[in-house]
């Protein structure tokens, strides 16, 4: 049922998945450029895949802050203000002439990218309850799924034909669209009667509550490594394309198409499957799908050479067993704070970029040199999401269950 007077725009799930795939879009856009960035600016490539941690890191910190800033401001205000925000720090990422001023930039641009997709799932649970807020949710996540699939096959084409600053161009107009969208048709769905204070005291004890909650680290948990099985690919791609599978620049749709194919399958799905199998069941059938993935990975990079498309099918696999559960895990999550769904929604997704840029800073770099070491830390870090998981339903389960 909904919880607010203003009804929901038709559209609601599109322009959700939109501003939540704004984050995604800066990051994967630019990746086919790295070499073309590093001869422009005269950086190393270590320097170049350090603005991938100037973006993750501030991200991280202040996706912590946004929804408790939407918690007290409205949901509306805030998104308007971090998409201008991020719109300009994208437009000075076109005219930077050093690379220390893309870092600076970069860290602009993760301080404002968070709060599409904090308050963006904050809303879900402002508008819906039980199976509705499910099908919402897997159906963000379904259209979510495009945007690592588009967006490097968008940026490999401008890359070829104009160079990398005209993909930061891009990036500024659709920005503008999604602002002018928002300012449109993107109703306030937080009443200031359910506003909760930005008293320092509340905020302290209320943060302290949701991050020490048990039930919550656990299913952020399983979350975070679930998505960084995947993720150690993503920002592995570089490498793992051109250098492993002999990819082209302009031929990233073959990670990311799958990956997308994957994503969307295993969303719909889900969405198909509320209301009739409960949010855990939905979670278990992912995990044995994620399982298999994992094997068949690992399988396949023991017995063959890396090579086309058996190097990259298991990601297809992984990525419909991995967007079945998202949306349960990141509703479980949430559902323990209904009073706080903006301050809970920030520091899950602290959480889970804080881990992101262990991933794209540490991990995946320890991890690209080969195939089969990427396909083992898939394998490991599916386990330990899979144990979070486990671990948060022998908490959480009532009797009955």
């Amino acid at each position: 049922m909904p919880q607010t007077k203003t009804p929901p725009p038709r559209g609601i799930a599109f322009l959700l998945a939109a501003l939540g795939a704004l984050g995604p879009f800066s990051i994967d856009t630019y990746l086919p450029s790295f070499i073309d960035i590093g001869s422009s600016l005269h950086a190393t490539p270590l320097q170049v895949q350090q603005t991938l941690s100037a973006y993750l890191i501030p991200f991280a910190i202040m996706a912590l802050w946004h929804g408790a800033i939407s918690d007290a401001l409205g949901r509306r205000r805030v998104l308007l203000v971090t998409l201008a925000l991020f719109g300009l720090a994208t437009l000075g990422c076109v005219f930077a002439t050093r690379i220390e001023h893309l870092w600076v930039l970069r860290a602009l641009q993760g301080m404002s990218a968070g709060a599409g997709i904090v308050i963006s799932r904050a809303i879900v649970r402002d508008l819906f309850d039980g199976p509705a807020a499910h099908r919402l949710m897997a159906h963000i996540t379904m259209m979510f799924a495009l945007a690592p699939a588009i967006a490097p096959v968008i940026g490999g084409r401008l890359q070829s034909l104009f160079g990398w600053r005209s993909i930061f161009a891009f990036l500024v107009l659709m920005t503008a669209i999604l602002w002018v969208a928002c300012w449109r048709l993107l109703p306030e769905t937080l009443p200031p009667a359910r506003r909760q204070p930005l008293h320092p005291g509340y905020l302290a004890r209320t943060y302290w509550r949701v991050l020490t909650s048990p039930a919550f680290l656990l299913a952020c948990a399983g979350l975070a490594f679930n998505f960084g099985a995947f993720f150690i690919y993503i920002m592995s791609a570089p490498v793992f394309l051109i250098r492993h599978l002999g990819v082209s620049e302009t031929g990233f749709l073959w990670l990311f198409g799958p990956a997308m194919a994957g994503l969307m399958s295993g969303s719909w799905l889900s969405g198909r499957l509320a209301g009739k199998f409960s949010l855990r069941q939905t979670i278990v059938c992912g995990y044995w799908v994620m399982a298999s993935a994992a094997l068949i990975n690992i399988g396949l990079n023991l017995a063959l050479p890396p090579m086309l498309p058996w190097s990259i099918a298991p990601i297809f696999i992984y990525t419909f067993g991995m967007s079945m559960a998202i949306p349960c895990l990141t509703l479980l999550a949430l559902d323990p704070f209904p009073n706080q769904r903006g301050l809970a929604a920030s520091c899950q997704m602290f959480l889970q970029a804080g881990f992101n840029g262990v991933v794209a800073g540490v991990i995946a770099p320890l991890l690209w040199d080969s195939t089969r070491i990427l396909a083992f830390g898939m394998g490991i870090m599916m386990l330990i999401g899979g144990t979070s998981a486990w671990l948060h339903h022998r908490l959480t389960r009532r009797p009955a269950d």
